[in-house]
């Protein structure tokens, strides 16, 4: 059961989980060897990786049911002072920003993968996660630094106008009650170009979306800081790309119950 401390923390470490989990497996042209998870009592069944579908209703809810069963696993065996960690806390305590400093140390990193429950490699490894026990560190490092930055970064700076755009979900999947973080339309890398070629005027630059973890790695693996200042600096324009409404039509499906 978590403590009332502990539901913001864990809601971004299933959120940073999920970003890896859903990365690896989110559905492709090609179908794989379908693979069971163990070591539940109600065994998830195989997740399909195949083309948008009815079918992936059920994919979908089945891998919401193992990433939040995964994410309640792993947060339980955190350290209780990890799994408060806020901004607030490094604050105040220079030795706890200074112990989870990122990149993490390689034997904090250990010690935390070693308290795992013995039976998150085996689930990991069914589901072709990681291929044993010894890629636990290399699976987890991404995740718990992920979930670190996250947890222990300031507030993001308070303007009306960018409180006025937020909206209840997120942007390219509509999915609720997940953190949502924003992401400029033009990449602040992109200004000073955008702006002389004329891709956009000054007062674009600070447009911005607000998408889920998933959904905002997802955008820019599809494409670079130039084609998204370029060609994808609305999200009318981003969610006319057929990958786009084939990667939103499947993450949408991938939910969990909010606390």
């Amino acid at each position: 059961m978590l403590q009332d401390d502990e539901i913001a923390s864990f809601e971004a470490f299933q959120d940073s989980l999920s970003t890896t989990v859903i990365a690896k497996l989110a559905p492709s042209s090609k179908n794989t060897r379908k693979r069971a998870i163990k070591g539940r009592k109600n065994e998830i069944k195989p997740l399909a990786r195949t083309r948008i579908s009815d079918e992936e209703d059920s994919d979908a809810s089945e891998l919401s049911d193992f990433v939040e069963f995964l994410a309640e696993e792993i947060f339980a065996s955190l350290p209780a002072e990890l799994r408060t960690l806020t901004y607030a806390a490094v604050q105040d305590d220079a030795s706890l920003k200074t112990k989870y400093d990122v990149p993490l140390d390689t034997l904090l990193l250990e010690s935390l993968v070693e308290h795992l429950p013995p039976a998150t490699a085996d689930s990991l490894s069914t589901y072709g996660l990681i291929n044993d026990a010894t890629d636990l560190d290399h699976f987890m490092e991404p995740i718990l630094e992920s979930y670190i930055a996250t947890t222990t970064a300031p507030p993001p700076e308070y303007t009306p106008a960018l409180a006025a755009t937020r909206p209840d979900g997120c942007e390219m999947c509509g999915r609720e009650h997940l953190p949502l973080t924003y992401h400029h339309l033009i990449p602040r890398q992109m200004h000073a170009k955008a702006v002389k070629r004329g891709w956009a005027k000054a007062w674009e630059l600070s447009k911005v979306a607000w998408l889920c973890r998933a959904c905002h790695s997802y955008l820019h693996q599809i494409a670079s800081n130039e084609q998204l200042a370029k060609e994808l600096y609305s999200m009318d324009l981003v969610l006319e790309r057929e990958d786009v409404k084939r990667w939103a039509a499947w993450i949408s499906r991938v939910r969990w119950k909010a606390r």
